[in-house]
């Protein structure tokens, strides 16, 4: 899991025991110091190290880089010799360790052994696998319901074993702002926790009454993508800028449209949907923000950058004399491209660093800068038409792999949010719309699926909304799938039999086919279900 592009059977089994010997090659030692940790936690076998390859001696492991391969294709093989296996990066050898550790069995993912005298052995077979995408994404917000560093490291574990490799950190919102900046310390002084918290959907009467918040220091971040890296996942952050910003306008009034309103007066917000509260389209806040992005390029060394651009209400651009002057100065049209003013500018100044930027599809409205990518949330139709354009795309249409949405219709699915997404819902979802040539489609970079946590208020209900529903998307992800229609959900379905027990092994609290359990269930806590099929746009 994910499905491998080819299986080939053989005869007999390599046995692991306390003789087993272990040999990491050139450029994939981090890849076997890695395994050679997880296996020895799992199996209590000691795997020393063999010098050489020959010294494995026809029951050990091999790491080893094969130059034909892609960079992230593996090649396991299992035989009478022991178990090799190669990539074109490290990150193809990581790959293929992650497969052999599923063939090791659901217990192979856990931290100590169950049975220190049970065999242990992987059939003989070869495996050649790649992935279909280069960007095989999660999304998790932090900002709504935030989640310690250990519960972040923990999914990063997760993702790796589902051989996912983008890991999109959405830090800042409304509600909170969860990384230090030095140099504005009250972003985290103030704007990292709120009073209260509205429990449900907004439209719910009910509320937590406690405060919440946290952040993550420098060093927490640096932590993270260093983890990250070691198991060759590249960490995306999100900073949200011109809307979802309430916390940073709480923390310093003077981002916000002070012309319009008492800006001191805001709070980190208690409650969800959009706030009316934006940033204001000033110099003083572009610097601002140039100072936020300058320290946390040094702390992400990734090639892109999120802005957020989503959902940005400008009612108080349209009454505040600042930005109707600041409109009338650019000579632009209107409230709409003054957004992609706004956020050209953090283009160009991201690209002169050597990064680039990228941003929900609303970053489409009013043009959107030519070195730019999108996040097509809004459904397909924002990708198409930045494929068509020119621009690379991430295709993550809410109504297939939000996973914030419920999983199913009945009156027990806790707080039911959104169109009713199953398991074979996200199984049968395809990235690239049928609409786009070759070359267009070559822009859609890969796919992502977002965690939303406004109705999270904990990590059980985290790994309720995500598992299993990942571990479809990861195959979605990884795997060279036929159209939706032809694929086999029925084949799936058995594999998940397995790995269930990999996810029980690995601690994880998902929804059960059968449904919630007693504690998974939210009775009374008012959701927002849509009825019928989502729109297929």
């Amino acid at each position: 899991m994910p499905a491998p592009r080819s299986l080939v059977a053989g005869v007999g089994e390599v046995r692991l025991t306390e003789h087993s010997r272990f040999h990491a090659g050139t450029a994939t030692e981090g890849v076997g110091r890695w395994l050679r940790t997880v296996l020895w936690q799992a199996t209590g076998l000691p795997l020393p190290e063999a010098r050489d390859l020959d010294d494995t001696h026809g029951d050990g492991i091999a790491l080893r880089l094969g130059p034909e391969l892609g960079p992230e294709e593996y090649r396991l093989v299992s035989d009478k010799n022991g178990v090799l296996i190669e990539g074109g990066s490290a990150a193809g050898v990581f790959w293929g360790a992650q497969t052999l550790r599923q063939l090791l069995g659901p217990d192979a993912h856990r931290r100590s052994p169950l049975d220190r005298d049970r065999t242990w052995a992987v059939p003989h077979l070869t495996i050649e696998d790649a992935p279909r995408f280069r960007w095989r994404g999660l999304m998790l917000d932090v900002a709504r319901h935030f989640m310690p560093k250990e519960g972040v490291l923990r999914h990063l574990d997760l993702m790796a074993a589902h051989k996912l490799n983008v890991f999109h950190f959405h830090l800042t919102d409304d509600q909170g702002w969860r990384v230090e900046i030095k140099r504005h310390p009250r972003l985290t002084e103030v704007g990292s926790w709120r009073v209260r918290t509205k429990s449900g959907h907004r439209a719910s009467p009910l509320w937590d009454e406690k405060p919440h918040g946290g952040f993550y220091t420098q060093e927490d971040i640096r932590e993270i993508v260093s983890y990250a890296a070691e198991r060759h996942i590249t960490v995306v952050p999100e900073i949200d800028v011109p809307g979802h910003s309430q916390a940073a306008i709480a923390a310093y009034p003077e981002l916000g449209n002070t012309d319009v309103i008492d800006t001191t007066t805001l709070s980190v917000w208690d409650n969800w949907g959009i706030s009316a509260n934006v940033l204001a389209p000033t110099d003083n806040t572009l610097r601002f923000y140039e100072g936020v992005f300058e320290e946390l390029l040094g702390l992400f060394p990734s090639e892109f950058i999120h802005v957020g651009g989503d959902e940005c209400l400008k009612d108080q651009w349209r009454r505040s004399p600042t930005a109707q002057a600041r409109i009338k100065e650019l000579g632009l049209a209107d409230e709409d491209e003054l957004q992609a003013w706004f956020i050209g500018h953090f283009d160009k100044w991201l690209t002169a660093r050597g990064r680039r930027l990228i941003g929900w599809d609303e970053i489409l409205e009013g043009g959107l800068a030519q070195g730019a990518a999108v996040s097509s949330w809004r459904g397909y139709e924002g990708g198409v038409a930045a494929a068509r354009a020119g621009h690379d795309v991430v295709m993550c249409p809410e109504q297939y792999v939000y996973l914030d949405h419920r999983q199913a219709a009945g009156e027990d699915e806790p707080v039911p949010i959104g169109y009713v997404r199953t398991l074979e819902d996200v199984y049968r979802f395809e990235p690239v719309p049928p609409e786009l040539t070759s070359e267009q489609a070559g822009h859609v970079l890969g796919t992502q699926a977002n965690v939303w946590t406004e109705v999270m208020e904990d990590p059980a209900r985290v790994d309720y909304q995500t598992y299993p529903r990942l571990s479809a998307f990861s195959e979605v992800a990884w795997s060279a799938l036929p159209a939706p229609a032809e694929r086999d959900f029925a084949d799936f379905e058995r594999r998940m039999d397995v790995h269930y027990r990999r996810l029980d092994a690995l601690g994880v609290g998902y929804r059960p086919p059968t449904g919630p359990l007693p504690w998974q269930k939210r009775p009374g806590v008012l959701g927002r279900p849509l009825d019928g099929a989502p729109p297929n746009r």
